[in-house]
């Protein structure tokens, strides 16, 4: 290589160190907000069965808690339970996209949220140079949860139909001290959303309302929801990048936004209204969406504020 090739290469390499530097300059000032702020972040979806977002997320998860950001990680496992479940010739029946859930099915259920999915996402973000416990909403009565209470939809009858959909909940308690003592000894939670009720019994917990109910409990400064679509779009198909309460009622009151966004937006709805600063939702399978959300200045989803009042 010629003096003068290499001295272009040197250039090349210190105009890309430049570029980093400047990059981190700019994101210094978003570290300094959320500083020693709890960050709860609902990671789910198909993106969990595969491993190269796994360990992208728990690089990303490791990043914040290197910065001083107090991360919790909240998961959940549809897909992994729905091929156990099959594994196993367990039939699974669905009601307006909510998984009937008997006693066999709960079993099932709680052994893989709480066991391989749970340990999966614990295992990548060691690897990643952190330390994580992965524990349930069992674990320290952190979810008391009771029996979800649901209504048929599509029945015919101008009388309500109520759905028994066995043993699945919703949280009636939170009780975040487990998770505070874990980040007090600098490791990261991650919770399967399996919650124990007054009766005793296990119930399976939508991953969506465990992480808005635990935000609300916890005050976050964010309750972050990984999900595979950009985040909440108008009737154009365009990204809506902040809504206040009001307003993103007003979207489901139009029917701007229509099935499955509908009870991901009243979760965080819930989740500010209850404690927490923000919620947002957007796409989990950007490469380092997390980060983005968090270090730019407009972030990649649809934030949710309470407004002004």
């Amino acid at each position: 290589m010629t003096v003068k090739a290499l001295k272009k290469n040197k250039d090349q390499i210190q105009t890309e160190w430049l570029k980093k530097a400047d990059l981190l300059t700019e994101t210094l000032p978003f570290m300094k907000r959320y500083a020693n702020k709890v960050i709860v972040v609902k990671f789910g979806g198909n993106a969990m069965g595969k491993k190269e977002y796994v360990n992208s997320f728990a690089k990303d998860i490791v990043l914040l808690q290197q910065v001083g950001m107090l991360p919790v990680v909240v998961h959940g496992g549809g897909p992994q339970i729905g091929e156990m479940l099959s594994k196993l010739q367990i039939k699974t029946e669905f009601i307006n996209g909510l998984r009937i859930t008997d006693a066999a099915t709960i079993d099932v259920v709680e052994m893989v949220l709480s066991g391989v999915t749970n340990k999966s996402i614990v295992s990548a973000i060691a690897n990643s140079g952190a330390k994580s416990v992965g524990i349930s909403g069992k674990d320290g009565n952190l979810i008391t949860a009771k029996r979800l209470n649901k209504v048929d939809d599509n029945s015919d009858s101008n009388v309500e139909k109520a759905i028994d959909l066995g043993y699945v909940g919703e949280p009636e308690k939170i009780d975040p001290q487990v998770i505070h003592a874990l980040i007090n000894e600098k490791m990261i939670p991650v919770i399967a959303p399996v919650g124990i009720g007054t009766d005793g019994l296990t119930y399976n917990i939508n991953a969506d309302t465990a992480a808005g109910s635990i935000s609300a409990a916890m005050k976050a400064s964010r309750m972050i929801m990984l999900t595979d679509v950009a985040g909440v779009l108008d009737q154009n198909g365009k990204l809506i990048p902040e809504l206040t309460i009001s307003e993103a009622q007003e979207l489901i009151k139009n029917k701007i936004v229509v099935g499955g966004m509908i009870p991901k937006i009243k979760t965080c709805i819930d989740a500010v209204l209850g404690g927490a600063e923000a919620s947002v939702i957007m796409d989990g399978r950007m490469p380092h969406s997390l980060l983005l959300e968090l270090f730019t200045e407009h972030g990649v989803g649809t934030i949710i504020r309470k407004g002004t009042s």
